[in-house]
């Protein structure tokens, strides 16, 4: 029985793990120092949203709520016309 000698098909592929293990690490310095990145964008969103809900949904940049309000579902029920 003949060995099947496929050490250069093992050597490619160790090859191809090593480099996409660096691209992983290359993104994970990357992107390291922020990863909570996502969590501060909902936290400030939600900060806004609890602003806009203490003056009435009547203050600027609060008119982005007003489709959202004023319905079971949401249980917040607003007079906007004022």
């Amino acid at each position: 029985m003949k060995d099947p000698h496929n050490h250069a098909k093992v050597g490619q592929s160790m090859i191809v793990v090593a480099a996409s293990l660096t691209v992983i690490a290359l993104l994970a310095l990357a992107i390291g120092s922020d990863v909570l990145y996502a969590d501060k964008i909902q936290r400030e969103n939600t900060a806004h949203f609890n602003e806009c809900k203490a003056n009435d949904f009547k203050s600027d940049g609060c008119e982005k709520y007003w489709d959202r309000i004023n319905n079971e579902i949401s249980g917040i029920y607003v007079d906007l016309d004022e």
